[in-house]
């Protein structure tokens, strides 16, 4: 019996409309962690965006890595737009992964 693997495209911020980070996971929970602790390198690290503000989840890689690229190609505004729609108080989302 094949299990159905899950990944998830998901926004992180530096805080309320602050910079925003948009990736692609197959463990949100321990990517979000990843984030925070500083453990990887880059554009995260460097500019501290680790507040889980948005996720979207799916069972198929090619449309999580696609609406991922979809994603980072939009509008600033469109981003925002989104965040704000399903989760306005700007609130971390981490807290409440299972």
């Amino acid at each position: 019996m094949k299990t159905e693997k899950i990944y998830y495209i998901y926004i992180t911020a530096s805080k309320r409309n602050g910079t925003l980070y948009i990736g692609v996971t197959s463990n949100l929970r321990k990517r979000i962690h990843e984030h925070k602790k500083g453990i990887r390198d880059g554009f995260t690290k460097k500019y501290k965006v680790d507040q889980l503000v948005y996720f979207e989840v799916t069972n198929d890689i090619n449309s999580a890595i696609q609406r991922e690229k979809q994603m980072k190609k939009w509008k600033r505004e469109w981003k925002l737009k989104l965040i704000e729609k399903e989760n306005p108080c700007w609130i971390d989302l981490y807290c409440n992964l299972e």
